[in-house]
């Protein structure tokens, strides 16, 4: 009876400070939740106040092989789906087996592996033997616990495609499309990320400096971007501008990056420029070297 009110209790969230939160779902729906082998639900479920850090996820089904997965879990929300794959059932003994047709299989690709909100992107795939396939989108805010997008019709080689046009009304983050057939035997799944919709930041810790010293850049990007590249303008040799690299976007949205001032570098005034990548948003700063007058 205890272990029954487990189950439909959902997941257990453990107190504390919140760091972050973990939504699952699966196919099939019901698939247990274990993260570093302690259950935690069934899915579709919410696990918060999850500390930061690496752990083992792992979803279990009867009859279907067990899905499992090395997560890093950060700050925020963060969406995980698992296909399940039926286990076959033996092959009976003394039985001539009967020649069937091939089995369903579905494939699912995206045009984008990155997508700058307010643009679209293409799925396609296969189906042999499927009239059609249903897509299923998983990801933060409105796609939390999945929406059917679409269940486009296959052609004469069993191919089908689908674009998909939000606009600006989505969140920027990690998605995962699921191609499912008719019945629910077969899927695939293609993961894609959103950026957009928000700002890059920057700011010097100072803005006068001499040659050779050492200048701490740092910012916000909360683009859902995982880098920013910063570029320095300036003087002569500078005036086209000398990218300086790419930076790592922390889980709280914040970047930094030091910048030694090389002894020859002209006196002058200085541009800092960061954009994310792709670049949605972008910022400036400007400090001087040496004596301007």
């Amino acid at each position: 009876m205890l272990f029954c009110c487990v189950l439909l209790s959902g997941c257990i969230a453990n107190q504390g400070t919140a760091k972050g939160t973990l939504q699952f779902t699966s196919s099939p729906s019901g698939s247990e939740v274990y993260i570093n082998n302690q259950f935690r639900g069934s899915t579709p479920c919410t696990i918060a106040d999850i500390e930061p850090g690496n752990y083992t996820l792992e979803m279990r089904y009867p009859g279907y092989q067990s899905w499992s997965a090395d997560i890093v879990v950060s700050s925020g929300t963060s969406n995980f789906y698992a296909a399940l794959i039926p286990l076959l059932s033996p092959q009976p003994q003394n039985i001539t087996p009967q020649i069937t047709s091939s089995p369903v299989k579905v494939t699912v690709r995206a045009s984008r592996d990155t997508m700058i909100v307010g643009n679209s992107n293409s799925f396609s795939g296969t189906c042999a033997g499927c009239d059609s396939v249903e897509l299923t989108l998983y990801g933060p805010g409105f796609y939390a616990q999945g929406v059917i997008l679409d269940q486009p019709k296959t052609n004469s080689i069993g191919s089908w495609s689908y674009t998909w046009n939000p606009g600006y009304s989505i969140q920027s983050g990690h998605y995962i499309l699921v191609a499912n057939n008719a019945d629910k035997t077969t899927s695939d799944r293609v993961e894609f990320s959103v950026v957009g919709g928000g700002i890059v930041t920057i700011a010097s810790s100072s803005y006068s400096a001499a040659k050779g010293d050492t200048l701490k850049f740092s910012g916000q990007c909360t683009t859902g971007a995982h880098n920013v590249v910063l570029v320095l303008y300036g003087p002569e040799r500078f005036s086209s501008g000398i990218e300086l690299g790419s930076i790592s976007v922390t889980a709280d949205n914040s970047w930094s990056f030091k910048y030694t001032l090389e002894s020859s570098m002209p006196t002058g005034v200085y541009t800092m420029y960061v954009n994310d990548i792709p670049t949605t948003a972008s910022s400036t700063t400007q400090f001087t070297v040496g004596f301007v007058s």
